[in-house]
């Protein structure tokens, strides 16, 4: 067997000093309680992998998790490297899956929590937009509220490294959950270090964006790790093949431009070849595969197909080989670097170029018979991720009706896993399938119809509301009234795309109606039942309450004998707030309440947040604020409970749970409620919850930062009408306080402004022209000492 070159993990690291002293500075930072992050980027081969993993051999006793991502096909499971993190955690004995059921997602080889059967969990149309926001999806915001907690909980007990890798490759829900966790760094002893190609990030790149928003958090700080230079390559290359004749040395140090892998593949070339140095990076690569015996270049072949990784039982059905011929060629891949043992049975190249250049190096017929072999394996696999796998495989292969088939059902497993955007990925890519599949070939039972109703709703949950709007439209134009349920629900669906944008209320309304035209005549049905609970919330806000009372009656009766009680919660809640304003106080209480009980007793979790909401709403506006304290409490923690914290509902309970403590004189209270999640104060969230806590901060004195956050709040008031009218008043207030009337009257009269461009705010008017009046006042008295005429 020819020799075997070193490699650079072998020898010390050479010349990166620098970027190791920035690295072990915010690892000691976190270790003090100031969480942080850093995106280390580089191209590929620099030399990313090893500079983490010498900071994990550094962080002492801190808990270092490592996850990496795989590009698009190679694994079927969203999250991947929180997946693998996660792995880690309950391998260190220090998981508890029953304290937060939502891990459950991550973790392939466990079932999905109870709930997460890939249906929406939302009833349609809120009956009081809150504020326009992207729908969400309620298994994704459990999931990311519960890593979120998990770390937290890690870093309580010891100093927390995470690394992931290869972010370049992270799929949309990844990048998701990472934006969320890095958004909420403050104080836990947790860092976060992320690694991308700097190469690959081409201009429609989708991790482009996510970098430009998180380089601006505080914690978060980039480090570039750049080639080495002249110097430092060439005593790397010294280090590592100390018997290379000088000449060979300097020649080596010269082509690999400054970067390790390449070369650390050069010296391989040169210490195991025929002393020629050859001058693409491909022909380096492929000049370690071809030392290889006939049996380890098959193997390495067949891997390369699969993917980075790829499982020893997948390998032995697609090789075709014996035992005792696959352990000899894969013993002899490993041996010279090509492969690498992982945990679980499982081969992954030593790296992501290789692969690559073994993957592009296949002939076409071989490729194409390689992806048929691994799908037909796959095809009888019940893994959690087999069904994406099986979809590309059968793409690759040409296997349309396969890949219809397993896209379809990818599509499901990663709705039930909390990662919207996968299922839309999988869904548009059956959508272009669908018409080159021959009719007889395609799933029993689903319609084209269908494939565009659940791609709307995962398109609305990914946070692409015009997308989402574009599904369902197509969608209207193809429906079928010979089945006016399945129509009707298109039409729904429709409306429930276009209540998240503004200016659709007039296309909104007419959707909804379309919908009940579909069912008026029907017997009672689900369908039928959530048709009227959004035809009367959206005849609510249209103020056509008499009608608006009508359905929602209709909706409840229809529900319970359809048994779709979620749908009753959603009505009995617009029920309640259609008695209040006739005066029929106890009614509307007996509603808020009877939608409060039924929604958790259906699950309906985004359903019961809006019952709670508004049923404290209810003793707001009466003046109870001691009741209203007690169910605002109630579903915050609720909320909290279930993941949806920053849900739409559930920041409107957090938010009045701020005024309410803050009017019955619980100020220590507000102040913990107004605390920010950790979002830079630019977004609605944190915005909103930061307007809020003005009150405390005005009322306590505390002068400096209340005038701050006001200043700063100024520019997010196009964000949500709520955060002019509350720091318009508390602006106002605080000018007064200040003895400076003209400046409360300006801001007074900046907010009306501003609020008449939204509408007619009757309440809100009525408080910011009282301040406005007592800054006039106080103006007058002025110019009445000084006799001004």
């Amino acid at each position: 067997m020819p020799g075997v070159a070193r490699l650079g993990s072998g020898i010390p690291l050479v010349a990166r000093s620098r970027e190791m002293t920035r690295l072990r500075a915010a690892l000691d930072e976190a270790a003090g309680g100031k969480a942080g992050a850093v995106l280390l980027a580089g191209d590929a081969g620099v030399g990313k992998t090893r500079l983490v993993d010498e900071l994990a051999a550094a962080a002492g006793d801190a808990l270092v998790l490592n996850g990496r991502c795989l590009d698009v096909g190679e694994t079927g499971l969203p999250y991947l490297p929180f997946t693998e993190a996660l792995g880690q955690v309950r391998d260190a004995g220090l998981l508890d899956v029953a304290a937060r059921p939502a891990l459950g997602l991550l973790l392939p080889d466990l079932a999905l929590p109870p709930g997460h059967d890939g249906s929406p969990a939302f009833s349609g149309l809120p009956s009081h937009v809150v504020g326009r926001r992207p729908e969400q999806d309620v298994g994704q915001l459990q999931l990311f509220d519960a890593v979120h907690g998990l770390l937290g909980d890690l870093a309580d007990q010891r100093p927390v490294l995470l690394i992931l890798e290869d972010l370049h490759w992270a799929d949309a829900s990844t990048r998701y959950l990472l934006s969320f966790l890095l958004s909420r760094l403050r104080s836990q002893r947790l860092l976060v270090v992320g690694t991308y190609r700097s190469d690959d990030l081409h201009r429609s790149h989708p991790l482009r964006p996510l970098l430009n928003e998180l380089v601006r958090l505080p914690a978060v700080q980039r480090l570039d790790l750049t080639p080495l230079s002249a110097i430092d390559a060439r005593s790397f290359v010294a280090a590592l093949a100390d018997d290379l004749p000088d000449d060979v040395v300097l020649e080596v140090a010269e082509r690999s431009d400054g970067n390790p892998f390449f070369a650390e593949e050069l010296i391989a070339v040169a210490t195991c070849g025929d002393g020629r140095v050859p001058w693409t990076l491909a022909e380096v690569l492929l000049a370690r595969i071809e030392r290889l015996s006939p049996d380890a270049q098959r193997v390495v072949r067949v891997a390369s197909v699969g993917g980075r990784s790829v499982r020893h039982d997948l390998l032995r059905a697609v090789a075709g080989m014996d035992d005792v011929q696959l352990d000899g060629a894969l013993r002899e891949a490993v041996q010279h670097h090509v492969l690498l043992v992982a945990r679980d049975e499982v081969y992954t190249f030593r790296h992501a170029l290789l692969r690559e250049t073994v993957y592009h190096d296949l002939l076409p017929g071989e490729r194409v018979r390689l992806h048929a072999a691994y799908a037909d394996r796959l095809a009888s696999s019940g893994d959690r991720g087999a069904a994406a796998a099986l979809a590309h495989h059968s793409l690759e292969s040409h296997d349309l009706a396969r890949a219809l088939r397993a896209s379809v059902d990818a599509a499901r497993e990663a709705q039930a896993a909390g990662a919207p955007a996968e299922s839309l990925r999988h869904l548009e890519q059956a959508l272009q399938l669908w018409s080159a599949v021959p009719a007889d070939d395609r799933p029993t039972g689903l319609t084209e119809l269908v494939l565009l109703r659940r791609a709307s709703s995962a398109a609305g949950t990914a946070g692409q509301p015009e997308r989402a709007i574009a599904f369902a439209r197509t969608g209207t134009g193809a429906v079928d009234e010979s089945d006016p349920e399945a129509a009707a629900e298109m039409w729904r669906r429709f409306a429930q795309a276009l209540q998240v944008l503004e200016g659709n209320e007039g296309e909104m309304y007419r959707a909804v109606e379309e919908a009940w035209r579909l069912v008026r005549d029907r017997p009672a049905s689900p369908s039928r039942a959530w048709v009227l609970a959004v035809s009367a919330a959206a005849l609510r806000q249209d103020r056509a309450y008499a009608e608006a009372r009508e359905r929602a009656r209709m909706a409840v009766a229809d529900g319970r004998e359809a048994g779709a009680e979620a749908a009753v919660a959603d009505a009995l809640t617009t029920l309640g707030l259609l008695e209040e304003p006739e005066g029929e106080v106890s009614r509307a209480r007996e509603h808020l309440r009877a939608a409060v009980a039924c929604s958790m007793e259906a699950e309906a979790v985004s359903t019961e947040l809006r019952a709670r909401y508004f049923l404290g709403v209810h003793h707001y506006d009466l003046g109870e604020l001691g009741e209203a304290a007690r169910v605002f409490d109630e579903g915050v923690a609720r909320a909290k409970a279930t993941g949806l914290t920053w849900s739409s509902f559930g920041l409107e309970l957090r938010i009045l749970q701020v005024l309410t403590r803050y009017y019955i004189g619980e100020w220590d209270g507000a102040a913990t409620a107004a605390e920010p999640p950790g979002l830079r104060v630019s977004s609605t969230v944190s915005a909103r919850l930061a307007a809020a806590g003005t009150h405390v901060a005005v009322s306590r004195g505390e002068f400096e930062q209340a005038e701050r956050m006001i200043g700063e709040l100024r520019a997010d008031w196009h964000r949500d009408l709520q955060i002019a009218l509350i720091t318009g008043g508390t602006g106002a207030e605080l000018a007064l306080w200040r003895g400076r009337p003209e400046l409360a009257v300006e801001r007074i009269a900046d907010a009306i402004s501003w609020s008449r461009k939204e509408g007619d705010w009757l309440l809100a008017g009525i408080r910011l022209a009282a301040l406005g009046l007592a800054g006039h006042v106080e103006l007058a008295a002025r110019a009445r000492r000084r006799r001004d005429r």
